[in-house]
């Protein structure tokens, strides 16, 4: 069963020629936060997500994606 948020941050920072640091200091949070949410260890606040979507200037389900559940039917 796989399941969870994933993201393109790392992707979008990388467009933008943009560290790790410098979007921590434009979403308020801490470099090792966004290194967190980068490597999937650690699900953003909704507001922090939108913060995030913000500065770069794209739709949320551009910066994450989720993935529910999978089940096995019987």
């Amino acid at each position: 069963m796989t399941t969870g948020i994933s993201n393109t941050i790392r992707e979008l920072r990388a467009e933008r020629a943009m560290t790790q640091q410098d979007l921590a200091d434009l979403i308020g949070v801490t470099r090792q936060t966004v290194i967190a949410i980068e490597l999937d260890k650690y699900s953003p606040s909704l507001e922090t997500a939108f913060r995030i979507a913000h500065v770069f200037r794209v739709p949320l389900d551009q910066v994450f994606r989720y993935t529910p559940p999978t089940t096995r039917r019987r």
